[in-house]
C-alpha cells in the first residue's frame, strides 16, 4: 500500500502532479464537505420535520456537536503512535460513514448520538488538516492557496447542494438517500486517498506534548473569539432562516448556492487581499463586516425587516468568515516549525471553549430575544477587532503583537 512509503517534501515534488502533498489537501478540502454540508443543508428541515425541535433542542445538538472540538486537544495523544496524514483520512472515513447514516435515527438520542460520531471525525479532521496545511505550506504561498483550498471545497459544497436543489422534489428524495450519498462520497474519496497517496515527511518532527507558549497570547484570544462568535451564526443563522421565514430544503440549499458561488468567485481573491495587505488590516476588514452584518440580523427581528435582506446578510456572512484564513497565516509566520502540530490542537480546543457552553445557553436565549442573540455576537465581533489590531503589520517570530517591542526577554 502505498501510504506505507515514506516521502519527504522535497522528494515529493518529483511525484506527479496528481500525487504531491498540496494536491492531497486540495482532494480532502474537496472530499469533506461533501459530507459536512449534505448534512448541514437538511439538518435544520430534518430535525424540526422528523424530531420537532425547538431552539433550545437546536442550540443541545450543537452543543453536542461541539464537544469534540473542545476535547480536539487528544490530537496531541493520538499523533504519538499515528501520523497526522494517517489520522486525518481515517477521521474523514468516519464524517463520511456517520453522515450516510444519520437519517436512520430519527429521534432526539438518535441525533445526537450520531452528531457526536460525525463531529469526531470532522474535528479531528479539521484539526489535522490544519496542522498539514501550515506544515506542507511555503509561508510566501500560503495565503493564495488556502483561498484556493477555500474556493475548491465551496465547489464540492455547490455539487452537493445544486443536486439537492434540483433533484429534491421532481425526485421525490428522501432524507436517507441524500444522506447516504453525501457522506458515501466522502468515506469513498477518503479511503482512495489513504491508498492512493504516500506518506509525506515533513521537514520538521513535530512536538508530541501540549505546547503553551505566551508570545502565541494573541492567536489563543483570536481564536477563543472566533469560535464563539461562529457559534451564533452556525447554529442560528439558518436556523431563523427555516424558523422566521418557512425556508424549505430546496430554497435552503438554494441560499447555499449563491453563498458558494460567492465564495468560489472571492476566496481566492480573498487570499490574494491577505498576502498583498497583511493579517492585521483583512481581519480588521472581517470584523467590521461582521459587527455590521449581526446588527442588521438583530434588526430583522426588532424592525421586521424582510426576508431579502436576511439572505443578503447571510451570503455577506459567509464571504466575511472565508477572511478567517489570515488567522492559519498570522500563526504560521509567528509559530516554531516545531510547534504547528500541537498548537492546531490546542487552538481547537480554545476555539471551542465557548461553543461548549454558548449554543444551549443561547438557545434559551433566543426563547425570549432572538434579536438579543445577534446583539451579543455584534459585541463579540468588536471584541474581535480590539484583538486584530494587535497584530503587527509584518507578524515573525519574535514580533507577533505590537506590543513585542517592549518585551525585554523573549517569552515562551
Amino acid at each position: 500500500m502505498a501510504m506505507t512509503q515514506p516521502v519527504s517534501l522535497d522528494d515529493a515534488a518529483q511525484l506527479p502532479l496528481w500525487r504531491r502533498p498540496v494536491t492531497l489537501l486540495f482532494v480532502m478540502a474537496f472530499a469533506m464537505p461533501l459530507a459536512f454540508s449534505t448534512w448541514s443543508a437538511l439538518l435544520n428541515n430534518f430535525v424540526i420535520e422528523m424530531a420537532d425541535f425547538d431552539g433550545a433542542d437546536i442550540g443541545l445538538l450543537h452543543t453536542v456537536r461541539e464537544i469534540p472540538g473542545f476535547l480536539a486537544i487528544g490530537v496531541i495523544a493520538i499523533i504519538i503512535f499515528v501520523r497526522e496524514q494517517v489520522l486525518g483520512l481515517v477521521s474523514l472515513m468516519m464524517l463520511g460513514a456517520a453522515t450516510a447514516v444519520t437519517a436512520w435515527f430519527p429521534s432526539m438520542g438518535g441525533i445526537l448520538t450520531i452528531t457526536l460520531l460525525s463531529s469526531i471525525g470532522f474535528h479531528y479532521y479539521e484539526t489535522v488538516n490544519q496542522s498539514l496545511q501550515l506544515q506542507w505550506l511555503p509561508k510566501d504561498r500560503a495565503p493564495l492557496v488556502l483561498g484556493r483550498m477555500v474556493a475548491v471545497a465551496s465547489g464540492a459544497t455547490l455539487i452537493a447542494y445544486t443536486l439537492i436543489v434540483v433533484l429534491w422534489e421532481p425526485l421525490n428524495l428522501s432524507y436517507n438517500i441524500v444522506y447516504m450519498m453525501g457522506g458515501g462520497a466522502t468515506l469513498l474519496i477518503a479511503i482512495f486517498a489513504m491508498v492512493a497517496y504516500p506518506q509525506f515527511q515533513s521537514p520538521t518532527p513535530q512536538r508530541k506534548q501540549m505546547v503553551l507558549r505566551r508570545r502565541y497570547w494573541l492567536y489563543y484570544a483570536l481564536q477563543f473569539m472566533s469560535g464563539a462568535r461562529r457559534q451564533i451564526f452556525v447554529v442560528f443563522a439558518g436556523f431563523m432562516m427555516v424558523e422566521k421565514f418557512g425556508f424549505d430544503v430546496h430554497e435552503m440549499a438554494g441560499l447555499y448556492m449563491v453563498t458558494l458561488l460567492a465564495n468560489m468567485v472571492f476566496a481566492p481573491l480573498m487570499g490574494r487581499a491577505v498576502a498583498y495587505f497583511g493579517e492585521r488590516n483583512t481581519l480588521g476588514v472581517e470584523y467590521v463586516g461582521l459587527i455590521i452584518v449581526f446588527l442588521a440580523y438583530g434588526g430583522i427581528y426588532y424592525f421586521g425587516w424582510g426576508l431579502v435582506l436576511a439572505a443578503t446578510l447571510y451570503v455577506l456572512d459567509h464571504l466575511f468568515f472565508a477572511l478567517a484564513l489570515a488567522l492559519k497565516t498570522y500563526f504560521q509566520k509567528i509559530a516554531d516549525p516545531a510547534d504547528i502540530a500541537p498548537t492546531a490542537a490546542v487552538a481547537f480546543t480554545i476555539n471551542h471553549i465557548a461553543a461548549v457552553f454558548l449554543p444551549v445557553g443561547l438557545g434559551y436565549l433566543w426563547l425570549i430575544s432572538p434579536g438579543a442573540v445577534f446583539g451579543l455576537a455584534a459585541a463579540m465581533a468588536f471584541v474581535s477587532l480590539m484583538l486584530a489590531l494587535c497584530i503587527p503589520r509584518h507578524p515573525e517570530r519574535g514580533h507577533e503583537t505590537i506590543f513585542a517591542r517592549w518585551r525585554r526577554a523573549p517569552a515562551e
